[in-house]
């Protein structure tokens, strides 16, 4: 059953890779690079730091740091605990696949990207839905780019994709509950 489910994965990574094109390939380098996002970021800063005051802006600082190191170290821990070989690696796939990637990594499950951007959508995106109540669907939606662009660049297979994102929802969500707590009990006027 594995065995099957890793084949279907290996597949379904071989036709979407294979949809890109060179016309779109430097868009897609760019979603791909985690410093393209840095305005995006800027920008979720400056909300929190509208709706919360200084005070508030820097302990979710804090929390993004704290949920970012833990996102990225249990991802860590599962690239290393299974040692799956990305796409670029694998014999029988990367004779077949187009590669972009600036550099392909040894182990991909599961993607820290996937997991990173999903873990930052569903924080900032539970974080300020009483103020901005749609922000939560565009920063899920930017999460879903970025993660298909590791499919397109050549770096992970879908299940790497979707597992990273899944771990990410919960990461968001625990971290974002975190932050809850602490606004409740630190005065933030």
């Amino acid at each position: 059953m594995l065995e099957q489910l890793i084949e279907y994965d290996k597949a379904l990574f071989l036709f979407l890779n294979n949809l890109g094109s060179n016309t779109w390939d430097s868009l897609w380098l760019v979603i791909t690079n985690k410093f393209s996002f840095i305005p995006l970021y800027a920008i979720l800063l400056f909300l929190i730091f509208k709706k919360l005051g200084l005070k508030g802006l820097l302990l979710m600082v804090l929390v993004v740091v704290l949920m970012v190191t833990f996102t990225d170290q249990i991802t860590n821990v599962f690239k290393r605990g299974f040692e799956r070989l990305r796409p670029c690696r694998q014999e029988g796939v990367m004779e077949y696949m187009r590669f972009i990637a600036v550099r392909c990594g040894k182990y991909g499950f599961f993607s820290g990207h996937s997991s990173n951007t999903m873990a930052a959508a569903i924080f900032a995106g539970l974080l300020l839905k009483p103020y901005y109540k749609n922000l939560i669907y565009i920063l899920v939606f930017w999460s879903i780019v970025v993660a298909y662009s590791r499919i397109y660049v050549g770096v992970h297979y879908p299940l790497d994709i979707i597992c990273g994102m899944l771990f990410g929802v919960f990461s968001g969500f625990i971290f974002y509950k975190f932050a809850k707590y602490i606004l409740k009990r630190v005065s933030i006027s």
